[in-house]
């Protein structure tokens, strides 16, 4: 019952972002301009604390607008007539918007800002070689996809039913990824095995259909390979 409960927390916070996406044109953007910066972080050595920087500052930019939008529809379902103070806070809510967006500037030239004098394509000889911080920002471009995906369709929640499957695109993106560095056909076959056994659980439970699946893998499997492909 309990886990039954984290399950559905989760699902619901999930629903909430796929929600915003949606519904919303800055979350959108917010998420294009989320994706685009992680994948121009292939293109440069980063160290482990500019990564850092990278990733709380799109988290505090999207949350922000997360927040704004749940401002703005907390005071519209209780407020069916002009009021200044709902005025107000909308506006107070952009302003915290607008504050995360400029230190997103700002973090943005700090990190990258040296390093645009020239075109670096250093990374992904160490895709390779493979650093944590490659794998993990793959999976983040992943699953930012995937929940842009799924709110396009707009079909079934977050964690269960809709187009594609999430879980079947996260397994085979890690799958592909071992793949990719080990280069060797036991772990690889083992890897995708795994990934078809995730697969396949969400089609024995009904989460998703095989459609679904099928497609989520494919999803997954391109985009890490695309991915890898590019910068290798």
């Amino acid at each position: 019952m309990k886990v039954k409960k984290l399950l559905d927390s989760f699902n619901y916070a999930i629903e909430g972002i796929i929600y915003s996406v949606r519904t919303q044109r800055n979350m959108r953007i917010h998420m294009t301009v989320a994706l685009l910066v992680l994948i121009i972080c292939f293109f440069y050595d980063l160290s482990r604390a500019e990564i850092l920087a990278v990733i709380i500052t799109i988290s505090m930019v999207i949350m922000a607008e997360l927040f704004n939008t749940a401002v703005e529809f907390a005071i519209d379902a209780t407020t069916n007539y002009y009021h200044p103070l709902a005025k107000i806070s909308k506006n107070v809510a952009a302003g915290a918007v607008l504050i995360t967006a400029i230190n997103a500037i700002a973090v943005g030239f700090i990190v990258f800002g040296d390093k645009l004098e020239y075109i670096n394509f250093i990374v992904i000889k160490k895709v390779r070689s493979t650093s944590p911080y490659t794998i993990f920002i793959i999976l983040m471009v992943v699953c930012i996809a995937t929940i842009g995906v799924k709110a396009l369709f707009g079909e079934g929640t977050p964690l269960k039913g809709g187009m594609p499957s999430g879980h079947s695109a996260l397994a085979f993106s890690i799958a592909t990824t071992i793949a990719l560095i080990t280069g060797q056909l036991a772990v690889v076959v083992l890897s995708y095995l795994l990934a078809f056994i995730v697969a396949q659980s969400r089609v024995d439970s009904e989460a998703h259909s095989v459609v679904e699946v099928v497609y989520g893998g494919i999803f997954g499997t391109l985009i890490t390979a695309f991915l890898f492909r590019i910068f290798g």
